[in-house]
């Protein structure tokens, strides 16, 4: 079975590698598929896709996160193959750039104005063209020694209701989902659950999103378990969403989590790229499950039998079961060994 990572970042944003470093030790690590996914920039795609080809072995996926409010908590949308040369998706880019900017400016100011020296140069650490994030200023507090580690910067100086927290700007989930499409992109929640909802409020957050522009959900994500990955599948199969994944991957910026597995406990199949890229080439399989149509029972001739796959510890499950969730009949779960 082939593996990807549907969520990596590199120094065109806050990740420790350059794009094309990115993409060898992807291919180094056994992907077949990565998507480079930096925040509000598309600035390292096609440095990325050009090593890519020369080396061959690997395919990049263009994509982007972007950062918006859903009420006053912030949250993350991905999109998957943008096109990054659209020159109005650009401008927009570039306009949420300048925002960043002035808000990072500002809070160099108040740092400065407190005692702890910082500058602008220092947070760009060599790469003059990089989105600079709180993970920055993160680094430089610990380089100075003024904090032991970046969670420590966070809890004390970076984090939501820190002294030299400044929010950003309030950009509406309408607004980046409606960027993701003029790019051509296929817009996808990022961590739901890394925001703090409980499951009721994931699927009410899903309701909203949905009819603005949604299409799908990281369900396998680092710090999620089996259990959370499986309940956000069902949801996204509720929800009829495309299921997607994503260490989250940043370098040294994040030295816990390695591209492909995470934490050593992510695994995410091609399969997923697979429906997406089926999404998007017109297919009608929008649902939150491997897909592959079986000959239902001739007791139940209206319902669609699914496969469903999925990986714990040394151990691939696979099912068949029947959609939706709630109705009883499912084949016997079956174990094999990896």
């Amino acid at each position: 079975m082939e593996y990807i990572d549907l969520h990596v970042h590199s120094s065109a944003s806050d990740g420790s590698l350059a794009p094309e470093e990115v993409v060898d030790l992807a291919k180094n690590a056994g992907l077949s598929a990565f998507a480079l996914t930096d925040h509000d920039t598309v600035d390292g795609v096609k440095a990325a896709l050009s090593h890519a080809k020369e080396t061959g072995g690997i395919e990049v996926i263009p994509g982007i996160e972007l950062s918006c409010y859903y009420g006053k908590r912030e949250i993350h949308i991905l999109g998957l193959f943008v096109d990054y040369e659209n020159r109005d998706f650009l401008d927009e880019l570039l306009k949420l750039k300048r925002a960043r900017e002035d808000r990072n400016e500002k809070m160099v100011l108040n740092f400065v104005n407190a005692g702890i020296p910082l500058t602008i140069e220092e947070l760009k650490h060599g790469n003059p063209g990089s989105v600079i994030t709180r993970a920055h200023f993160a680094r430089v507090l610990v380089e100075k020694g003024i904090c032991k580690n970046k969670q420590e910067a966070f809890d004390k100086y970076l984090g939501i209701h820190c002294p030299f927290y400044l929010a950003k700007p309030q950009v509406t989930p309408e607004h980046v989902l409606g960027l993701i499409r003029q790019a051509n992109g296929t817009a996808i929640l990022a961590h739901p659950y890394s925001y703090r909802f409980s499951k009721s409020e994931v699927e009410t957050l899903l309701d909203t999103l949905i009819p603005l522009g949604l299409r799908g959900m990281e369900c396998y994500y680092s710090t999620y378990d089996a259990g959370q990955t499986q309940e956000l599948r069902h949801i996204a199969a509720e929800k009829k969403l495309l299921v997607s994944g994503g260490s989250d991957f940043h370098g040294a910026v994040k030295p816990d989590i390695s591209i492909g597995t995470g934490r050593g406990n992510l695994c995410i199949p091609r399969t997923l790229l697979t429906a997406i890229e089926q999404y998007r080439s017109g297919g009608k399989n929008r649902i939150g499950v491997q897909i592959i149509p079986q000959s239902p029972p001739p007791l139940f001739p209206p319902l669609q039998w699914h496969s469903y796959a999925w990986e714990s510890g040394s151990f691939c499950y696979y099912q068949t079961l029947r959609l939706p969730y709630h109705l009883p009949h499912r084949e016997p779960r079956r174990r094999i060994r990896l």
